[in-house]
């Protein structure tokens, strides 16, 4: 067989391992097993363990564990941290090699994993966050039964022979997690459990490498035109040719009906070129446009015969992040319109953080993405349910949190085809990691195959080196500069390998002129506005100084049929003094000045709304849901008033990853919370709402369009007892703008609920505004809550927090 006639037979064969695998365990260093051999040997006990999985899950579905996620059964998965875990199974091996090595790929393994085939040691891992491969060629008995084994060594005490340098330090109290390369919260967050598990979590393949095939492609959009668009391209590929000689590579790009092709000559096994797409059709994020997508596809030539090819999916886009590395720390000012009148705010050259795509500045409406669960085998399961709540909500992007693993590739194809920009932290957060040598490149090669992996997708806005780990310098008195990772190793990754894309060190970033400064958190033109978390429409909140909010959140009870599926009988009420209430808020600690009274915070910003204390399990879903829904409402609302001061909100968040009690809008059962409702309503793309009163007694009304295209809305306004109309019109607003419509006449303490629907191109909206201060009246927002519940996108009123 001539080189030509082998690149034509040369076709990957791939061999999924995942499945059913067995499963032993003991705490570590208890039996004298080091190799596959000696497991076999030692008369050990196994229990059936499903790949992709964790543990945890096996020992659940074999009677040794019960369900994780009841009571306070998380405390039981203490002891099993030190536990060492051997995988194993068998396989049968194609009949011949074939010609071309074999690899055998771990999506996910986690994390420290010794990797035997047929007893010969063929690999080792320390990142569960990325994939693995390693040649098995030479270990495979071809045309046989092939045993693989995995062991996955105690993870706590691998860290524990680790040094801690004084400056290392973690707000959770967490050394252990800082020199190991697992989803930060597995530690345990005040959102997650601590749930440190084991396992591969990802799927498992055996592959052969074809003899001649692309390494990498590099897709960025070059330019934008009236005419059209070219496309960037790197390329990469490996052969066993003798020679370069005679290869090429040609381009088929296909959205709807529009076409395009190209070819390019290649002298070497790397190159550049740009590829001309006349009558370009270009990617908008939801909201702005269609998310158009180019089925590309690639095919790497020798003297005209193909030899190689895929596929990617590819937007044509420019997206800009315009931001000052300091902001003003002053309050908008808004225009003063006695009647109607435009009212967005200009954006400030000297002070400003916003997202512009395709030279159209990007109003951003969005959510923290957090992690699908806490045992991560089963995030398949639950993401196309999530996603289509991201979908419903009328997200236009989502905030990878830097607390997660880093999302596999359905969840950036979705994004890509539904016009949902990301904004991707690198999975660090709140903590001071290690600067050694080792360590700093463990992280480089951690993000290289990260930014690779992704670097394709157009949803993909923006690359952020963690989590709030510059506050977290900031807080210890300590110059964000001193970390080595965000400074300079990811920095470096993302401008070799995904050169196109914006970077920014921290979320939120602090600029080393303001990072000492008493007041740098007002400071940082993108801010997570927590704070005393006190009543929704506090100063804190309400005369915020942020450009763009990455975080901002709010309590609410998950329904009170959610509530008993994880929590006891006997501990459904009261919530003081309850261990399992404590255990779901999230306590890890025994010790009261370490865990953070959620449970309590809630029932404060219950009665800071209503001026009560709930007396009873309903009632506080009910009040605490009601409470969460007109905070988040009215965060959303006044980020929209604001445009462009503020260019976007990426509020806390939608699912949540275990049963609690939390700022989620969808409990971990799927119960939806009533804010779910309200922020459905006011991220339409065209919205009608309510600004605060003025000095003059005034509660002004405009209409928000997030569109490129001019709307023309016919609103009206009432108030909900009486049924007098307020305000009604038609008004044609501009593309991209705030238009004032009129203003509502109020007084001070009085309590109103005002009405409002809107109708857009035949489609019917609604909204509503409660005016006046706390404490409401719980029956009356009761009756309330039946006429709002009847605007246009219903739900029943009756079943909310049930």
């Amino acid at each position: 067989m001539d080189q030509q006639e082998r690149w034509n037979a040369d076709m990957t064969t791939s061999i999924s391992l995942d499945g059913e695998w067995k499963l032993a365990h003991w705490a570590e260093g208890e039996r004298a097993v080091s190799t596959p051999a000696e497991l076999l040997a030692s008369g050990c006990s196994f229990v059936p363990a499903q790949v992709p999985g964790n543990v945890e899950l096996d020992l659940e579905r074999a009677g040794q564990l019960p369900d994780p996620f009841f009571a306070n059964n998380t405390k039981l998965l203490r002891p099993l941290e030190y536990h060492e875990w051997w995988y194993t199974r068998t396989f049968a091996a194609p009949r011949a090699p074939g010609g071309q090595p074999w690899e055998l790929c771990f999506e996910g393994l986690d994390i420290y994993a010794t990797i035997w085939v047929n007893d010969v040691q063929v690999g080792e891992t320390e990142n569960a966050l990325v994939e693995h491969r390693f040649d098995v060629t030479r270990a495979l008995r071809f045309g046989q039964e092939n045993r693989l084994t995995v062991r996955l060594g105690s993870v706590m005490n691998r860290a524990r022979q680790a040094h801690y340098d004084a400056v290392l330090s973690t707000s959770e109290h967490r050394q252990e997690a800082l020199y190991t390369r697992k989803a930060p919260h597995v530690w345990g967050w005040d959102i997650m459990p601590r749930a440190v598990s084991a396992g591969i979590w990802r799927p498992v393949r055996l592959q052969q490498r074809p003899a001649t095939d692309f390494t990498e492609i590099y897709y960025w959009t070059f330019d934008i035109r009236p005419d059209g668009a070219t496309i960037g391209v790197h390329l990469q590929f490996h052969t066993d040719a003798a020679m370069l000689d005679g290869f090429s590579v040609r381009f088929h790009g296909a959205c709807g009906d529009h076409t395009f092709d190209y070819e390019w000559p290649l002298e070497f096994s790397a190159d550049h070129c740009r590829i001309p797409v006349p009558g370009a059709r270009l990617w908008w994020p939801k909201g702005y446009g269609e998310p158009a997508l180019y089925e590309v596809k690639a095919q790497l030539l020798h003297h005209g015969r193909v030899v190689a090819e895929r596929t990617d999916h590819v937007g044509l886009r420019k997206v800009q992040v315009l931001r000052t590395e300091t902001a003003s720390g002053q309050e908008p000012v808004k225009p003063a319109l006695e009647t109607s009148g435009r009212c967005d705010i200009p954006l400030d050259p000297q002070s400003h953080f916003q997202f512009v795509v395709n030279d159209v500045p990007i109003m951003v409406k969005g959510t923290n993405w957090v992690p699908l669960d806490a045992f991560h085998s089963r995030d398949r399961e639950r993401l196309a349910a999530a996603l289509a709540l991201v979908d419903d909500l009328g997200c236009n992007m989502v905030r990878c949190w830097g607390g997660n693993v880093y999302e596999n590739d359905a969840f950036f194809d979705h994004c890509d085809a539904a016009g949902i920009l990301v904004w991707q932290d690198f999975a660090f957060a709140c903590s001071h990691y290690p600067q050694t040598a080792d360590f700093l490149d463990l992280v480089r090669r951690e993000a290289e195959v990260v930014v690779t992996r992704l670097r394709n997708h157009p949803a993909l806005a923006l690359w952020c080196g963690d989590n709030e780990i510059d506050d977290n310098y900031r807080q210890d008195a300590l110059p964000p500069d001193y970390n080595r990772i965000n400074r300079e190793v990811l920095l470096r990754v993302v401008q070799r390998c995904d050169p196109q894309r914006h970077y920014v060190p921290s979320s939120p970033y602090l600029a080393p002129s303001i990072a000492l400064l008493p007041n740098a958190r007002q400071r940082a033109p993108e801010q997570h506005l927590w704070g005393p978390r006190g009543y929704c429409k506090s100063d804190f909140y309400a005369h915020n100084t942020a450009h763009f909010i990455g975080e901002i959140g709010y309590h609410g009870c998950p329904n009170v049929s959610s509530i008993r599926r994880f929590i006891s009988p006997d501990k459904l009420w009261p919530w003081q003094d309850n261990s399992e209430w404590q255990t779901h808020a999230v306590y890890h600690w025994d010790h009261p000045a370490i865990n953070r009274d959620r449970i309590d915070l809630m029932v404060s910003q219950v009665r800071e709304f209503f001026g009560l204390v709930p007396q009873s399990l309903e009632e506080l879903a009910l009040t605490s849901q009601i409470s969460q829904a007109e905070a988040k409402k009215f965060f959303i609302e006044l980020a929209r008033q604001r445009k462009w001061y503020t260019s976007g909100i990426l509020w806390w968040n939608v699912l949540d990853g275990w049963p609690q009690f939390s700022d989620a809008v969808v409990d971990y059962y799927h119960g939806v919370k009533l804010a779910y409702h309200y922020i459905r309503r006011v991220q339409a793309p065209i919205c009608v709402m309510f600004a605060e009163p003025g000095r003059d007694k005034f509660l002004p009304v405009f209409i928000a369009n997030d569109t490129r295209r001019e709307a023309e809305v016919s609103y009206r306004v009432w108030d909900a007892d009486s049924g007098e109309e307020v305000l009604s019109g038609t008004a044609q607003v501009a593309p991209n703008q705030n238009w004032q419509v009129g203003r509502a006449r109020c007084y001070a303490g009085e309590q109103r609920l005002y009405l409002i629907t809107w109708e857009v191109d035949g489609q019917s909206y609604g909204n509503h505004y409660l005016s006046g201060y706390p404490p409401f009246s719980l029956p009356q927002y009761r009756d309330w809550l039946k006429l709002i519940a009847t605007l246009p996108r219903p739900f029943a009123a009756d079943q909310v927090a049930l």
